[in-house]
Order: C-alpha cells, then structure tokens, then sequence
C-alpha cells in the first residue's frame, strides 16, 4: 500500500525556502540534462519566491517541454456520460445530495449521437468522463465499456475517433482488465487530495470517502496490465506545495513498484460548480503566479511526463503554460451529458464545474498555431503500442518528440484540409510549409509522402 509521508513533506518544505540562488541554478541544470528530481529537490523549486529564480525556472521548463516534446500540443474532449453518482464531494457538482442538477446518464445511442457531433468539429481523441454510479441493472464496468464500444462504433465520413482515455471510478483488478481489452488508452484518476485530513473532509459518504482504496486503484490498473496511467490533483483543496510533493511520492512508488510512472499529470483547479458552496469558498486558492510556478516545476521535476490542462483555465493562461509545461488540453468542453449534441449546452444544468475557455476547436487552434505550436490529434503510440516502459524509453531522452512532430503535422494536415476555417486553413498550410522547409532532404520527402497520401484521401496515417 502506498504512503504518503505527510511528516516528511513538512520537514522538506520547513527548509526548502532556505534555498540558495545557487542551489537553484544546480537544480535547474540537473532539469536540463532532462534528469528527473528528488522530492528535495522540487521542494526548493515549489518554494523559490524570488523573481529571477522563479524566471529561471519558466526558462529551464521551456527549455524541458521543447526537448523532450518539441512544439506540438495535443487536443482532445472530455465526453460526460453520466452524472449520476454516490458519493458527496463538497467540491463537485456531481455529489450524491445535490437537488440542484438535473441527471442525466445517456444511452449507448445518445453517446454515439455526442461522438458524432465532436468528429464533426474535427476532435480525434476523448476522455470519457463518469460520475460513480451506473444505470439500473448494470455494473459500472459493463457501463464503461458499453461506452467505449459506442464511441468507437461511430464514423462520419472517413474520420473515426482514434483513442478512448477514461476517468473513471477506482476498480478491481478484473475489472481494470476489462478496460483494457476493450481498448482504452489511458486509465486517469485523481487522488484530488493527498493530505489525509482534508481528504476525508470533503468527501463526506460513498465509495470515495476511503482514500485508501483510491490512492491504490492506480497500482490495481497496472496489475491489470494498463501501463498508461494519469494521476492529478485538485488544487485548491490543500497547499499546493504540499499537494505536488505527496503526488511526486505516489509516482516515485509508481516508479519503483512498476518501473514506470504516470503517462499525463493532470493540473485542474477549483472552479464555481452548482451547489457546491466550498468550490466558491476555495479553502486553499491557487494564484495564476502560484499556478505557473506549479506547472513549470512539474514539467521539471518528471520531464518525461505529459500535462494536461482543461478548459477550467481561461484562454489567456492557457497560451501561456503551453510553453512552461503543458502538452496536452481539451477544447470546446462541455461537462455535461449530452452537451455536445445539445447547442445549449452553456445554459444547461447537469455541468460538474464551470469553464472559463469558451472558445471553439477551430479558435483554439488558431491560437495554438499563432503561439508557435503545432495542434495535434495524434493518438499513434497507443496503437503502436508506444506505451508504459517503451514510451519512457523514447521520452527520456528526447527522442519521441521527432515522432510526435511529424504526427502532428499529418493530424493537422487532415484537420485543415476537413475541418478549418479559412483564416486557420492559411496559418496552418503556413506553419506546415515552414515546418517542412526546415527539415533535411531525408525528413521531407518522408513528410511529403504522408501529406500527399492526406491530399489523395488518406486519413488516420501515422508513424
């Protein structure tokens, strides 16, 4: 059973703001060698307050991201099936005791109608979302796969979506195994407190109130043979410092226990959700210069892990973090059963927590692009197995970035050529040229092949 040493965070953080400029620097160029951190080590970075560390941190994190990852961004949808659940979390729309919002757990056709109306904005990737509970007379592992199977049952045109992550309740290992057959790509589950006392707090009744068994449902996945995991927090509920040393102790158990740590990190931060008075009384807030400081020391500490963020964030810190961390965001969410086929669905009850990034796929990657990166819905090192150790062995050392460049670019190709507005069809077609032109002879004539295997029909190429 993992634990996490709350007296030792204490201790770590009582001496880290003792930290000199000088210990930053040698931190920092450990970081940029793309070693990964000790505990103590991401203390001092978490505490730097100073204004010329916490720059050299932002720098070394971009430095970081762009090597081990290179330019590309990677774009996908959150899909609500179900906000039906049994437990009481004070933080979240979705608890068990909430009168106001309207539930709603959609059928296998109602989630193949969601799925058709996101292949039809351009979106490739989802993560299936659910509240812990299942429709009468089913389990909620036969649920989540009765899903799974829908999202890739559906096709419009040519385009299918081409990986299903899920966020789900914590699970036995047999039924992780049924995950796993039915091909998800990444397992995610967020302890969203790692300090005990408040854990217990906030989540008042039902199956999440032990956080023991949900702190161990990521070690049940693996022994599942789900090597693709996705650990969070939930910042806001504890000290963020805090929070980020006891997530770095559940993957240094990761790492020992598996050989492996998390593939995505996670980053969300309390937002307003209906019937929740604590999500607007945030007991430990998080400021945007806080929040910076968090996702840049993640990419710093496990360089070789991908950050997610959501549309909780606005459009203004979005941009900003794609270059201190961040490697992979949802677009034109909605948090909602249903909200995709419904054009409602920003009036609509049944939303878990509020977004601040309303903007369309089409407008977010417009910004991607004029931000300098490159929009993707690569989703080939699932289906060519590029996962658990073997994706590792590829991202530390900064060698499954020329992969993922070129992914990406063949995704963006076939989302501007289907999808884009005029406007983003330029910039895009631009970049893609520009991108081109700075490869050697081998890597063009390779890109060329793809692009024009794109222009002749071809979809979902990949290396």
């Amino acid at each position: 059973m993992i634990h996490i040493d709350e007296k030792r965070i204490g201790n770590l953080l009582a001496v880290a703001g003792k930290a000199t400029a000088g210990d930053i620097d040698a931190i920092l160029a450990k970081s940029r060698a793309l070693k990964r951190l000790t505990l103590e080590e991401t203390a001092l970075l978490l505490c730097a307050d100073d204004p010329a560390s916490v720059r050299k941190i932002f720098d070394a994190a971009a430095y970081v991201k762009d090597t081990i990852y290179g330019k590309r961004v990677v774009l996908f949808a959150p899909l609500y099936i179900s906000n039906f659940c049994s437990n009481s979390c004070l933080y979240c729309a979705f608890q068990a005791g909430n009168r106001q919002l309207t539930r709603k757990a959609l059928t296998a056709d109602e989630i193949k109608t969601e799925v058709a109306s996101l292949l039809q904005r351009g979106h490739k990737r989802v993560l299936v979302v659910a509240g812990e509970s299942a429709p009468s007379g089913r389990t909620p592992v036969d649920y989540y796969r009765e899903a799974i199977d829908a999202v890739y049952s559906v096709q419009v045109g040519p385009h299918r979506i081409r990986r299903v992550n899920i966020n789900c309740a914590p699970l036995s290992v047999d039924e992780f195994k049924v995950l796993k057959t039915a091909g998800i790509g990444t397992f995610q589950l967020f302890q969203e407190t790692y300090h005990e006392e408040t854990y217990r707090k906030v989540h008042v009744r039902g199956p999440k109130s032990d956080p023991d068994n949900r702190i161990d449902a990521i070690d049940r996945a693996f022994k599942a043979g789900i090597d693709d995991v996705g650990v969070g927090v939930l910042y806001g509920l504890y000290d963020f410092r805090f929070e980020t040393l006891a997530l770095m102790m559940h993957i240094e158990h990761l790492e020992r226990t598996f050989g492996v740590g998390p593939h995505t990190i996670s980053v969300p931060r309390i937002e307003p959700a209906d019937g929740s008075a604590l999500s607007r009384n945030i007991p430990h807030r998080v400021s945007d210069s806080d929040f910076k400081k968090v996702v840049a020391v993640l990419r710093l500490a496990v360089p070789y892990t991908g950050i997610i963020l959501s549309t909780r964030e606005t459009a203004q810190m979005r941009d900003e973090l794609f270059t201190l961390g961040v490697s992979q965001v949802s677009a034109a969410s909605s948090t909602s059963p249903g909200g995709y086929a419904d054009a409602r669905e920003t009036c609509q009850p049944g939303t878990q927590f509020s977004l601040n990034d309303h903007r369309s796929l089409d407008e977010v990657i417009a910004s991607i692009i004029a931000h300098g990166f490159i929009p993707s819905f690569c989703a080939a090192c699932y289906r060519k197995e590029r996962t658990g150790g073997h994706f590792m062995d590829l991202a530390k050392p900064g060698l499954i970035k020329e992969k993922c460049a070129l992914n990406a670019v063949i995704t963006l190709k076939e989302y501007l050529d289907d999808f884009a507005s005029k406007k983003v069809k330029e910039d895009g077609y631009r970049m893609i040229e520009k991108l081109k032109a700075a490869l050697d002879d081998e890597g063009k004539a390779e890109l060329k092949r793809y692009l024009d295997a794109v222009d002749k029909g071809a979809r979902d190429t990949y290396v």
